[in-house]
């Protein structure tokens, strides 16, 4: 996966639109910023049960590598 700052095939167009909305989003009062900031995302497995509880770290490191996609990122790099 491509990280935003490797980004190659931007056009000197697509950065200048990408500022102009930047700079229309930094004008919005804090509040609009902050209700619109945050996106839910489905996270499966995770959202499956209220909690869970481990007696280790390592126990929690574990069942994340075996249950999680690894699209989530909590896996070990």
């Amino acid at each position: 996966m491509e990280a935003v700052g490797e980004l190659t095939d931007v056009t000197d167009s697509e950065r200048r639109e990408w500022l102009a909305e930047f700079e229309a989003m930094a004008r919005r009062p804090l509040v609009t910023r902050v209700r619109y900031g945050f996106i839910h995302t489905d996270k499966p497995v995770l959202d499956d049960a209220p909690s869970r509880v481990f007696d280790t770290m390592q126990q929690y490191r574990e069942w994340c590598e075996k249950e999680l996609p690894v699209w989530l990122g909590y896996g070990r790099v």
